[in-house]
């Protein structure tokens, strides 16, 4: 990637889901993950990082977490919701950030594991190492991974970024 644009990917687990009798895909969320959900849209609000884009998955866990973390940020972003991100492998996502518009600087993903972990295992070439210790501690319900990215979304590939914070609620 060229280093013209810094651009910022916030990555979001989906919140804690429960397990009814239910198609996986339409999982809602725990009481826990309906507690934790709104805390993580705090942490993106004191992050600094003013969100042009979200991309969601549908399943109706990450929808729901969305909903709940979205009112906490002073500006929400524009939404996508996209079917790719359900159970989507890492180079899976790694297309679908590939087919981003440049005129988005700042993206939230919101998804699932362990596709995300897996992404930002093989975009981080570099770390903030307080970063990367929280980070390969697990990858749980609600963290956070943000990376910053130099050049085009279409230049995206393994190696690209820079892991520069990992939070998680119960951490």
């Amino acid at each position: 990637m060229s280093a013209e644009t810094l651009r910022h990917v916030v990555i979001l687990r989906h919140a804690k889901s429960d397990r009814p009798p239910v198609d996986d895909h339409e999982r809602p969320l725990a009481k826990r993950g309906r507690k934790d959900a709104p805390v993580a849209g705090r942490w993106l609000a004191r992050s600094g990082i003013t969100l042009d884009l979200a991309l969601c998955s549908t399943a109706a866990r990450c929808r729901e977490t969305w909903e709940l973390a979205a009112p906490e940020l002073s500006e929400r972003p524009r939404t996508s919701y996209e079917e790719r991100l359900y159970e989507a492998s890492p180079g899976e996502l790694i297309a679908v950030l590939n087919e981003v518009s440049d005129e988005v600087h700042n993206l939230l993903l919101i998804g699932h594991n362990p596709g995300i972990q897996g992404l930002v295992d093989i975009l981080a070439s570099e770390a903030e190492e307080d970063a990367l210790a929280r980070f390969h501690r697990g990858f749980p319900t609600s963290a956070i991974a943000v990376l910053t990215l130099n050049g085009s979304w279409q230049d995206v590939e393994p190696g690209a970024g820079r892991l520069i914070a990992f939070w998680a609620p119960h951490a």
